[in-house]
């Protein structure tokens, strides 16, 4: 928001006293934004009487069912048809997954998985998380020998074997992950 409209904002909130609640969300840092005068330091203190940090979809994994319910329950309600549901390998999936996109990264991936399930289950399979940002932190990233068959090996185990949704925590091919697996004698 460039200072003009910064400034109307703030006229109207000190000299008008509308009577509204004003809750914002910021991705940028305010704080950093006020020292480098790029945001008026008192519009940030008249917005900011009461903080809310709202942690991170990675960190409250327990709400990624609740979530992913609401935006299918509205999908099946916007095109008249039967609410699809997750299934076990679905909500793991989900669960493991680090959402760099946050709740719009999970609603994406839902409605899509919702849009192009053909039956009433959604599983693993059909969620699609390449709509991830290509340069965020996707899960575990391989490095030395040691770190790294550790990392195999926790991955394997947290999706049950499957070596398709461990290379993709993995954030490497599936083609890699068999070279590896043979390497470090996981086979």
């Amino acid at each position: 928001m460039n200072f003009e409209k910064q400034s109307v904002l703030l006229h109207i909130l000190e000299n008008e006293h509308p009577n509204v609640r004003v809750i914002c969300t910021a991705d940028p840092d305010l704080r950093r934004m006020v020292s480098e005068k790029t945001f008026r330091p008192n519009l940030f203190y008249t917005l900011r009487p009461v903080d809310i940090t709202v942690p991170p979809l990675r960190e409250v994994t327990e709400d990624i069912v609740p979530l992913s319910d609401y935006f299918l329950t509205r999908f099946a309600h916007s095109r008249e048809q039967h609410r699809k549901k997750l299934d076990a390998s679905a909500v793991k999936a989900l669960k493991l997954h680090p959402w760099p996109g946050n709740v719009r990264e999970l609603k994406d991936t839902v409605l899509y998985a919702a849009f192009h399930s053909k039956t009433d289950v959604i599983s693993a399979a059909d969620l699609n998380f390449s709509q991830s940002e290509p340069d965020a932190d996707n899960g575990y990233e391989l490095q030395d020998p040691a770190v790294e068959k550790a990392k195999i090996i926790a991955a394997l185990r947290q999706v049950n074997g499957n070596k398709t949704m461990a290379a993709k925590l993995l954030k490497i091919d599936r083609s890699t992950l068999y070279v590896k697996m043979r390497q470090y004698e996981l086979t």
